[in-house]
């Protein structure tokens, strides 16, 4: 009788794919991590090579360098590519993002792709069969990879197929909409080259690192423009045909009535990008002269998540705010114009201090980021829930945190107070233009001083500056008699340093990629206590919190230039003295 085989098919090394057995010839992997990681990677119906670097048996890095040397191909650092100028249309998006692939270039009859599994044969045939042109491999870091891939790789028409969550759903009440209305028509709605310019704008948008996309009918012109690190830059002027057609389209996918164009409307949509993200957009119309305005702002929940460290707090202005988010009650204000990063610097405090045992709840209009374990409340002004209704709920609530989006008026502002004096953390924003006038502005509002001086811990004004490009910004001398006039001290001067500007490259804006963040952290000690409570003005709270180390904006900026961040032309831009 013939032996019985009693191992599993899954454990045999002849069932490992290419990677794993070239891991295993290479030492850098056991054949029986290699068999266990493999049979979890088939349970969770995710790739071997996802599983691996995941795991942390083998990094990405260590990955790359093994696959060079046992197939003999070359190594490539995807931070030096700039992804706009990646080849675009020589193979299909959805090839690339399921073998996770990048073309990096066409050489004769040949394609030049980046992988981080050579040994996939799958996945070379697959290519040479779509694109009908060889393959040649280099290898390149999986985590890196995967990033580039999902950014770059899904082109506009593959997107559609992509869309996903309950605002994209048509459901019979939409489609019974679309097809009653009197003014536009399903095939107006579904225009499948309406449909491609969307989601191309939607992927450029996001590959771009744009914050806002706007949409703007004029008389005889269209344009479509992007913020990008804070500056609005003119993308397409697409033919002023479609413009009914695409506000139709966006207003669709983002749960609005396309029949009604008289008043401004408000929605959300989502839109998923790769296999495992997925970006939320907020979506605002307004009719103007000649049609509707439709104002897209991109909101990534990994920007709460990113810590304190990332947001450009100096260690004394850290110190400073952590101190304050760990006091038991009281209220913390952050200020600035819109844009400013206030909700970011919100949430990542809230982050910090959401854990199983604390009670946090939010109002916002609406909510712009998602954070599992808080509980969030959109504001509906038309249905009467306003920040007062919604802070009066909240107090009923056990809330160990509360976080108002804005204090627009007494109401919230008293509530808000009174909340913060009876043992609740509040944090709030305001619009002011730095820290020592949100105290003036809160009393312009009605609020009693000895409420103010009794409740408020904390005010921390920003701005977001342009920050300089590593890759291409370059040194220049500056006037002395300029620097000083900027506002730096004859000191601050004396020092060995040197001041850059922004030039511009391949990789950047126009010379700066990136923001950071400009603050200025005030503290109400208990002098300044004393000049709330004989109403004293903001002039005179700003020079006690100068006397105490209290930077200004300006101050601030000037010390980010110093260090080289960004330019003295950004920082005078963005700040005011």
């Amino acid at each position: 009788m013939a032996a019985v085989e009693t191992t599993p098919p899954e454990s045999s090394t002849t069932a490992l794919p290419g990677l794993g057995r070239a891991l295993i010839l290479a030492g850098k992997l056991g054949q029986k991590s290699a068999e266990e990681i493999y049979l979890k990677a088939k349970r969770g119906r995710t790739s071997f090579i996802a599983e691996l670097t995941g795991s942390g048996v083998v990094s990405a890095a260590d990955l790359a360098h093994t696959m060079s040397s046992a197939f003999a191909a070359p190594l490539v650092d995807l931070d030096a590519i700039d992804p706009q100028r990646l080849p675009k249309g020589l193979l299909d998006g959805k090839i690339c993002l399921d073998y996770r692939v990048v073309v990096l270039s066409k050489r004769n009859n040949r394609l030049i792709v980046a992988t981080a599994d050579p040994s996939d044969q799958q996945a070379a045939e697959k290519i040479k069969f779509a694109s009908q042109l060889g393959v040649d491999w280099v290898i390149a870091e999986y985590d890196k990879l995967l990033k580039l891939v999902t950014a770059n790789a899904t082109t506009a028409s593959e997107t559609m197929d992509n869309i996903i969550g309950s605002e994209f759903e048509f459901d019979e009440a939409s489609a019974e909409l679309v097809a009653e209305s009197a003014e536009t028509t399903v095939s107006e709605v579904e225009d499948a080259p309406v449909v491609k310019f969307l989601h191309k704008m939607l992927l450029d948008a996001f590959s771009m690192r744009a914050s806002d996309l706007h949409f703007e009918p004029y008389e005889h012109n269209y344009r479509v423009r992007f913020r990008i690190d804070g500056e609005l830059r003119e993308i397409a002027s697409p033919p002023i045909a479609i413009k009914d057609k695409l506000a139709s389209r966006i207003k669709v996918i983002s749960r609005m009535d396309i029949s009604e164009k008289r008043v401004p409307q408000d929605g959300k949509m989502k839109l998923k990008i790769g296999p495992d993200r997925v970006i939320d957009f907020r979506v605002s119309t307004l009719p103007t002269l000649f049609g509707e305005k439709i104002v897209i702002r991109i909101l990534d929940p990994s920007s709460a998540k990113l810590g304190i460290d990332a947001l450009g707090y100096e260690p004394d202005e850290k110190a400073r705010m952590m101190q304050a988010i760990t006091r038991p009650y009281g209220m913390i204000l952050v200020t600035g114009p819109t844009g400013s990063g206030k909700t970011v610097s919100l949430y990542t405090c809230l982050n910090l201090l959401n854990k199983p045992g604390v009670n946090i709840a939010t109002a916002e209009d609406p909510c712009e980021i998602n954070l599992p374990g808080v509980n969030q409340v959109n504001v509906n002004d038309k249905a009467g829930l306003t920040f007062a209704v919604a802070l009066k709920s909240f107090l009923r609530q056990d809330p160990d945190i509360i976080m108002v989006g804005e204090i627009r008026d007494l109401e919230t502002a008293d509530i808000s107070i009174k909340a913060a004096q009876t043992g609740h953390l509040v944090l709030s924003t305001l619009h002011t233009n730095d820290a020592p006038t949100t105290l003036t502005r809160m009393r312009n509002m009605g609020i009693a001083p000895f409420n103010i001086a009794s409740s408020v811990i904390l005010i921390s004004a920003q701005r977001l500056a342009r920050r300089l490009c590593p890759n291409c910004k370059t040194p220049i001398e500056i006037p002395h008699k300029v620097l000083l006039d900027a506002g730096y001290t004859e000191d601050e001067l004396d020092d060995n340093w040197v001041s850059y500007r922004a030039v511009g490259c391949s990789m950047c804006n126009n010379g700066y990629k990136g923001r950071v963040g400009l603050y200025q952290v005030m503290p109400i000690s208990e002098e300044i206590q004393r000049i709330i409570l004989r109403d004293g003005n903001a002039l005179e709270i700003a020079e006690q919190a100068q006397r105490e180390g209290v930077r200004t904006l300006r101050q601030a900026g000037l010390h980010k230039a110093k260090m080289g961040l960004t330019s003295l032309e950004e920082v005078l831009a963005v700040t005011n003295e």
